[in-house]
């Protein structure tokens, strides 16, 4: 009898236990969203938290106890950002604006140039007027209607991806406390050394972002430039913010560039469109993983294959996230090898 209990009570603890794994995954599935931004904001923290700390620890006059407070470092490094992105607005605007302007100006003959182009090619009727396909003005203002209202829980996560690193470097050292008090004392050193190099790679990776940004922004605009593509300032700007956005970005950023490239000539657009097949080509071959490599330590080999299994599973944010989360992989995976020599190596 007490044999017969003792399998009843080991079938329903399976059963209970599967149970609770479903509803466990179904309720992650639930709020993946949630968690994505929560993930997201703590590689912001983790990547800012090695300039916080430098801020920490820099001498000020007048003060005896080194550099700033804590939370006036992380406010210090929020308003540098700021000052940044203002400084570069004052930069980039006026040009900007202007070119924007004659842009819209000129709009209309550049659509019939295209026009001409597509009729003389026969892809389109004589006499098809493409000002007129086009989407009405009420038409227009419907649809970015709709697509602000769909945008309104994406400013919600952006909102709550700015303001998140904040509170997690505010009360980093709790954390990082909390998290290594769950360890028995044996491993305390492993998960202390874990958060360290963690937090270095990320910090990597950020800057590594920002190089890549720039540095395609500035290629873009000079070959724009020795090709005599019209807005080739604003064009190397858009191309340059499409690096944030992995894997669709800097194909929607070159579109109006070819566009453009294709009003002034069939071969100006022609050699456009070569140029960046090129540096698209040395961008995901040579570009993103080197920096990368040399920047986060993850070889080239990984961030690829990284960069493949993020964007098939997540899309760009997938794309965006693969770089930091190979690193991560990799620190733990160099730490479990470690860990596990040890005892062998001191036998």
């Amino acid at each position: 009898m007490s044999t017969r209990g003792e399998q009843r009570a080991l079938i329903l603890w399976g059963i209970g236990m599967a149970l609770g794994a479903i509803v466990t995954l179904w309720t992650l599935y639930l709020i993946r969203n949630v968690l994505l931004v929560v993930y997201i904001g703590s590689l912001l923290a983790i990547g800012m938290s090695p300039a916080v700390r430098w801020l920490e620890q820099r001498h000020i006059i007048g003060r005896h106890g080194g550099g700033l407070p804590r939370w006036a470092s992380i406010l210090a490094l929020y308003l540098a950002f700021l000052v940044a992105v203002g400084g570069l607005l004052l930069l980039v605007v006026p040009p900007l604006v202007t070119q924007t302007q004659q842009l819209v100006e000129q709009f209309p003959t550049y659509m019939e140039h295209v026009q001409a182009y597509l009729v003389k090619k026969g892809l389109i009727k004589p006499g098809t007027d493409l000002m007129k396909e086009l989407p009405g003005a009420s038409s227009a203002v419907e649809g970015m209607l709709g697509m602000l209202g769909s945008m309104m829980g994406a400013v919600g996560a952006v909102v709550s991806i700015v303001l998140l690193p904040y509170y997690l470097l505010v009360d980093a050292e709790g954390i990082e406390k909390s998290l290594v008090s769950l360890a028995s004392s044996s491993q305390r050193p492993h998960l202390a050394r874990i958060m360290q190099n963690v937090t270095i790679k990320v910090g990597a990776w950020l800057s590594g972002q920002m190089l890549i940004c720039l540095l395609i922004g500035a290629m873009t605009s000079t070959a724009l430039w020795l090709l005599k593509v019209p807005f080739f300032y604003v064009l190397g700007l858009l191309v340059g913010l499409g690096e944030l956005i992995p894997v669709i970005g800097p194909a929607m950023a070159m579109a109006p560039a070819v566009l453009i490239a294709f009003t002034v000539s069939v071969q100006t657009g022609l050699f456009t469109v070569a140029y960046f097949s090129v540096q698209q080509f040395m961008e995901g071959s040579v570009i993103v993983p080197r920096i990368m490599e040399r920047q986060v330590g993850v070889s080239a080999i990984a961030i690829i294959v990284a960069l493949l299994v993020g964007s098939e599973l997540l899309g760009f944010v997938g794309a965006l996230l693969a770089v930091p989360t190979a690193a991560i992989v990799q620190v733990l995976f160099q730490e479990f090898l470690s860990h596990d020599a040890s005892p062998k190596a001191g036998a």
